[in-house]
């Protein structure tokens, strides 16, 4: 027996801001061939490192476009009995990946270039293609700003531009200083600092996409708390094979197993369940078996 009630689910809250993405996706593919030409014609390592970082973006927001497409496309099939809402997590774990990977590369660039003399850096064409690109930046992350709250795949991408809002800031900081002083080595130290800006946004990123797919049980919920709350039902004498996972972001479900004393009736007790879940936990999708305290033939898996 189940109690399910449509929730405000992820991708269907990501659907909501496609046109968003598409904006943001041409805005930074063009930008980010603008700022890979200003860093060969300029010679800069931070405007580079923004341009690789401009070219995950670019490839992060295509795949959570995909992942909304996609879902929108097939969730009626009925083979796929949970839809495919798993492929914005999947796009976000493969933004993190990327992210990870630039983050990396623009440190061992930075660390090479300090060790071995920094060559020459042009300020000026630096100066401007950062300006623009920081503006690009700003309307890209009001943009997807509101998003960002309701799906985790609007949220990858609403990272993404925020770190290279920061990395244009960054980038801007060290034209200005190369042009008032001629220090050029201030290129590669903030090159460093993107890297560094990067990398733990990536890694939370990551480990939140992960802990979703290994299906653990949502940070905010107790699954103790839970079993203990399930057994202060009337009548019920035993709680087994529960188990509460994150299908996507805001998308939890929960499956348990209900013994209870053998003159009780079920239907209180289920309705009782299902208000907890919705009530305490939020999770509007809960399956629940209930057993009579007499039935012997339900084993518990141990998983």
């Amino acid at each position: 027996m189940s109690a399910d009630h449509d929730h405000g689910f992820s991708i269907r809250a990501g659907s909501r801001y496609r046109g968003r993405l598409i904006i943001v996706f041409l805005l930074v593919v063009v930008f980010m061939l603008a700022e890979a030409i200003g860093a060969w014609i300029s010679g800069s390592l931070a405007l580079l490192s923004d341009a690789g970082h401009m070219a995950t973006d670019a490839l992060g927001i295509g795949m959570a476009l995909a992942a909304i497409v996609a879902a929108d496309k097939v969730n009626g099939n009925r083979q796929r009995t949970f839809g495919v809402y798993r492929f914005e997590v999947l796009a976000a774990l493969a933004n993190a990946v990327l992210l990870f990977v630039v983050a990396v590369y623009v440190i061992y660039e930075a660390i090479r270039r300090l060790a071995g003399g920094s060559p020459e850096v042009l300020s000026g064409p630096m100066l401007i293609i950062a300006v623009a690109g920081l503006v690009v930046n700003v309307v890209s992350w009001l943009l997807l700003r509101q998003g960002a709250k309701e799906s985790l795949n609007v949220e990858g991408a609403f990272v993404e531009v925020l770190a290279d809002m920061v990395g244009s800031v960054a980038v801007i900081m060290a034209a200005l200083v190369i042009r008032l002083t001629g220090w050029v080595a201030i290129d590669a130290i903030f090159g460093i600092s993107i890297g560094l800006f990067i990398l733990p946004r990536a890694w939370r990123l990551g480990r939140r996409a992960l802990h979703i797919l290994i299906e653990a049980a949502p940070c905010s919920i107790s699954v103790e708390q839970v079993a203990g709350r399930l057994r202060s039902i009337p009548g019920v004498v035993d709680v087994h094979d529960l188990h509460v996972w994150t299908l996507t972001s805001d998308m939890e479900a929960a499956s348990v197993h209900l013994m209870t004393e053998e003159s009780v009736d079920p239907h209180p007790v289920l309705d009782a369940a299902r208000r907890m879940f919705h009530d305490e936990y939020g999770i509007d999708h809960a399956t629940f078996q209930v057993e009579p305290e007499s039935h012997t033939n339900c084993d518990q898996v141990p998983w």
